[in-house]
């Protein structure tokens, strides 16, 4: 069963708008999603107030800046209390080259991308991890050759109706 979320057929228009063009003008974001102006102003700022929407980003061509290694490592903690979850999450927050972190159930209990400058800074970042009673029991590293896709998920789909 899908979780309801309140919103209309307008409102995911607008959120997938902002998805893919970030901040718009009233009018182009108007434009885009068929309302005047006003009233898609007012749904905009109401979906802000509701949290539907986090903030604003660029999607930054990193690979144009600077060589880079980005690494996907999956981790398994020597033990499972509330506690050993907190520390772990506490460290990944405080460590600026891990730029995703998500929690999974089954053989791992996270999945982290960390974005380096080279090999020899990814492992002074994992060795500061093990070495900070981080309580990883194990990991294990895969490096990115090229990036497949990125993108967003497709909102309409998503929070489509049942039976629609």
């Amino acid at each position: 069963m899908r979780k309801k979320t309140g919103l209309d057929a307008a409102d995911i228009r607008i959120l997938g708008a902002v998805q893919k063009h970030g901040q718009l003008s009233k009018t182009q974001l108007a434009e885009m999603v068929n309302l005047s102006p006003t009233p898609c102003w007012e749904r905009l700022t109401r979906l802000k107030a509701a949290g539907y929407i986090r903030g604003y980003r660029g999607d930054i061509a990193l690979e144009r800046m600077a060589d880079l290694t980005q690494v996907v490592v999956t981790v398994s903690l020597g033990h499972h209390r509330k506690v050993d979850f907190e520390r772990f999450e506490a460290l990944v927050h405080s460590k600026d080259e891990i730029t995703h972190c998500v929690a999974t159930g089954g053989g791992m209990d996270y999945v982290l991308t960390v974005i380096a400058p080279d090999l020899a800074a990814f492992q002074a970042l994992m060795e500061e991890l093990l070495s900070l009673e981080s309580g990883i029991d194990r990991y294990f590293t895969y490096f990115t050759t090229r990036q497949v896709k990125s993108a967003p998920p497709n909102l309409a789909r998503l929070v489509r109706r049942e039976g629609a």
